[in-house]
């Protein structure tokens, strides 16, 4: 099948990661329940398609996503001959997409949740309340430290992690690696600790983070443990795990970071990405300004005019 063939080509050719293989492959097999025979295909059917997906309410970038998935696989297919003309070549699809700042917790948020865990982690007195307690506190420490993302926090193995330098090796999107310093003592601790009680509970696996099965904990369960203590700590209700990402960026950026460090510190191949926390940063600027610039409130009433300066020739 084409759909097939088109796949395995994409997974031997392109550096791309299984969840964008996934994502390409859901793309394209969506299109051919609606288009099965892709060599009668013609530009103005690839259009009525995204017409289609417009009027579904799909978010521009999810759109985007497919356009890009439909303009390869048809590459794909005018190469092999199975259609006579690439009906996209030169198609172009014009988007004003919504440009969204990234969500964040606030500093106290932050250590709102940290108290949380620690606190669960104090009253913990059965084995398995010890092994999560460890668990949980280590593995949203880690991310509010250094934020990697949490698909890279799972994926961490006990090779990755080097103790002489403080440092873990992270394996990011488009198999782009990178190493992280943990500069937090209590982090550091938090991991050694954690590393201890996994030696202690002879647990085989080399990744990192386990379940209670002494599995790969999934991306699904650690989403699951951030949704547990931010509920338990009563911050932002509708906070994801990827806010404690942008939160570190943000407040880097704000404390005085620069901005092509804080690119290689988050795994960004484009330094356009990262100039989006920049944004966040002056809107709290002036947030703060607003509020509390002492200049603010010596708004100071004259009765006569402020005089003026008669213009001077040179």
């Amino acid at each position: 099948m084409v759909l097939h063939d088109f796949i395995r080509e994409l997974a031997a050719t392109r550096n791309l990661s299984p969840k964008s293989i996934d994502a390409y492959y859901s793309d394209i097999k969506a299109f051919l329940q609606t288009y099965p025979d892709v060599s009668g295909i013609c530009t103005a059917d690839i259009f009525a398609y995204i017409g289609a997906l417009k009027e579904q309410n799909l978010k521009d970038a999810s759109i985007k996503r497919k356009i890009v998935s439909l303009k390869q696989f048809f590459k794909y297919a005018y190469k092999e001959g199975i259609i006579d003309s690439d009906p996209l070549v030169t198609a172009k699809f014009p988007f004003r997409q919504e440009k969204r700042l990234p969500k964040t917790l606030t500093v106290n948020e932050c250590g709102k949740l940290l108290k949380t865990l620690y606190a669960t982690r104090t009253r913990a007195k059965t084995p398995f309340a010890i092994f999560e307690a460890t668990r949980d506190l280590c593995f949203i420490d880690l991310i509010l430290s250094t934020g990697v993302r949490i698909g890279e926090a799972v994926t961490l193995t006990a090779e990755d992690i080097v103790r002489s330098e403080r440092t873990v090796l992270i394996h990011g999107k488009g198999r782009k690696q990178r190493l992280l310093y943990i500069s937090c003592n209590e982090t550091w601790n938090n991991l050694k600790n954690w590393l201890t009680l996994r030696k202690e509970l002879k647990i085989n696996t080399n990744y990192v983070f386990v379940n209670k099965n002494f599995e790969r904990l999934s991306i699904f369960g650690a989403e699951n443990i951030f949704y547990k203590y931010r509920d338990m700590a009563g911050i932002n209700p509708k906070a994801t795990p990827h806010y404690l990402r942008h939160t570190f960026a943000t407040n880097l950026l704000a404390n005085g970071a620069d901005l092509r460090s804080v690119q290689e510190l988050l795994g960004h191949s484009s330094i356009a990405t990262t100039e989006i926390y920049t944004e966040v940063t002056m809107k709290r600027k002036k947030k703060v300004l607003t509020k509390y610039n002492y200049r603010n409130r010596l708004m100071l009433s004259y009765t006569e005019p402020i005089p003026t300066y008669p213009h001077i020739e040179v």
